[in-house]
């Protein structure tokens, strides 16, 4: 049984990268429906102010701990995990297992020229995965037909690109019209898999400061980190009352 560890209502899994990956794989291959939240402490703080978004949250079959923010909060909470496993890690890793049993995979999000180019990068990087659709994140939501069409395609494996809240509302509010399916939201996964965006260095990433790299580079990100202190000051204020 898989352990988890609650930070300010959200239930994070609390296993290794190496076994969320087999987790996943496992659910892929029994085409068993599986909805993946990768979330950060920004996610849990608009979960935390939004009832309909925490409970689009708590619908996931599993919740990782993508950001170190996460870990540090666990940690403060007495209630350490394991280990960050992070949106685009488990996507790279998921799209070489794709690679590897010529999965059908899906790729929703992003502007249009970002999801081509993407596609494109998927199709050179993983040659055997089958692409079998893509559509960029600029659609009508109460129109059904991109709905019935992904499903019609039978995608084993569906990367959902609307950044949050968009992402898992409509993974929440679509995946019981597919048969099977793993559906993952990956955010701006996609930007660093199309090389608009480069992933912090691993020397960054080794200091627990990609979120650092992350605002030199994009500046206009500087109200989002705001939600860090935020996130720290509120997992305080949870342990205090305790």
């Amino acid at each position: 049984m898989n352990n988890y560890v609650n930070i300010l209502g959200v239930n994070f899994i609390n296993t290794s990268f190496a076994d969320m990956e087999q987790l996943l794989v496992n659910h892929l291959e029994k085409e068993e429906k599986t909805f993946v939240v990768t979330a950060n402490p920004e996610i849990v703080m608009y979960a935390k102010d939004d009832e309909q978004y925490m409970e689009y949250v708590q619908s996931a079959n599993y919740v990782v701990p993508d950001g170190n923010g996460i870990l540090l909060a666990a940690k403060m909470m007495n209630q350490p995990l394991k280990e960050r496993v992070t949106g685009y890690d488990l996507t790279i890793a998921l799209l070489q297992k794709a690679n590897e049993k010529g999965w059908n995979v899906y790729l929703l999000g992003g502007r249009e020229e970002v999801n081509k180019r993407a596609a494109d990068r998927m199709a050179k990087d993983f040659p055997s995965i089958h692409l079998v659709g893509r559509h960029d994140g600029y659609f009508d939501w109460d129109d059904t037909s991109l709905k019935e069409k992904i499903s019609s395609l039978q995608p084993d494996l569906i990367l959902v690109a609307l950044g949050f809240p968009r992402q898992e509302k409509w993974i929440a509010e679509n995946i019981s019209s597919f048969s099977k399916g793993v559906f993952i939201g990956v955010g701006g996964s996609i930007d660093v898999i199309a090389g608009e965006v480069k992933r912090a260095p691993d020397f960054w990433q080794k200091l627990k400061l990609e979120w650092f790299y992350r605002l030199i580079k994009q500046p206009s990100r500087w109200r989002r980190m705001l939600a860090l202190p935020q996130f720290v000051m509120e997992v305080q204020k949870k342990k205090r009352n305790m």
